[in-house]
């Protein structure tokens, strides 16, 4: 397939990259002036990106957005999460839109977020949108991907906590425990939807053709404590975890941050990517574990 990639320096994108270039033909949206075929200029902050962009891709794929631990969260960082966000997504689907031949699908990233704070309760694509800034975060910028024309599949990628060596929250994790000061954060018995990066890219991949459309939960089917995980990494390198950081002290530290990102409670399951067929790699913590002991570097 020809795909086009918004958000390919992030670190989900980037392995996306990798994963998919053997077997598909992706250009990468970049912001800068573009250095070859491959890359295509955009502004989406002006809502500027060329028609003819989207016309020659199968697929549209959606990364966009700052990071969401990439600052604390201060009423200007607040407002980059959300411009950041949804004016991308606003720009790919005007293009969408004004294209003489439309993208058969557009894959838009959202986030486990949209779901809130909800303690023991099972998610699925269901389920409603919760109360926190991430959730209207989500809601915002779904609703800008659902305006993408009838005949184009939209595919509302709501990732969970994504597992990578090169980013996100398991690096946070692994350096602790591989110095002996393993750390679990909060109560412990908050609900993480986490998926391994190498689930979540062969995941995208498949919604590509899979007969799938609207919300999608992207996480493994096994949703673990965050006590589970951390305890589980301890053991794959033979380490303890012999702290915790109270939740009050984080909050304290990192303000609202903190509390969405880190002491959230999210019990998703991915029941429409199951349903779909899909099949994980690493569908439990111990697999989890197993599969960051191999692939870490030495």
């Amino acid at each position: 397939m020809r795909i086009l990639l918004a958000g390919a320096s992030g670190t989900i994108g980037t392995a996306l990259i990798r994963h998919l270039e053997t077997n598909h033909e992706i250009r990468r949206l970049v912001r800068r002036a573009a250095r070859g075929p491959q890359e295509v200029r955009w502004n989406p902050s002006a809502g500027e990106l060329d028609a003819e962009a989207v016309e020659w891709a199968d697929a549209v794929i959606n990364l966009s957005g700052a990071g969401i631990a990439g600052g604390l969260w201060t009423r200007s960082y607040k407002e980059t999460l959300y411009a950041s966000r949804i004016t991308a997504t606003r720009t790919l689907v005007e293009a969408i839109r004004r294209a003489a031949n439309p993208p058969a699908v557009f894959i838009s990233q959202s986030a486990s977020g949209y779901y809130g704070d909800r303690g023991d309760e099972i998610l699925t694509e269901h389920s409603s949108s919760g109360g926190t800034l991430m959730a209207d975060i989500c809601r915002r910028w779904e609703a800008e991907a659902l305006r993408a024309p009838d005949t184009v599949r939209v595919v509302l990628a709501r990732t969970g906590i994504v597992m990578a060596h090169e980013g996100g929250a398991l690096p946070n994790l692994l350096i602790p425990i591989r110095l002996f000061a393993g750390t679990s954060i909060g109560s412990g018995r908050q609900w993480w939807p986490w998926i391994s990066i190498n689930d979540e890219v062969r995941a995208l991949e498949f919604l590509l053709t899979a007969p799938v459309s609207g919300p999608v939960n992207l996480s493994a089917p096994a949703p673990a404590t965050m006590d589970a995980i951390t305890i589980g990494l301890g053991r794959a390198f033979h380490r303890p975890v012999w702290f915790r950081v109270p939740g009050a002290i984080l909050t304290f530290v990192i303000g609202q941050l903190g509390q969405e990102l880190l002491l959230t409670s999210a019990r998703m399951e991915p029941r429409a990517l199951v349903g779909a067929g899909f099949s994980f790699d690493e569908p439990t913590p111990e697999a989890l574990a197993a599969w960051v002991r191999r692939t870490a570097k030495r």
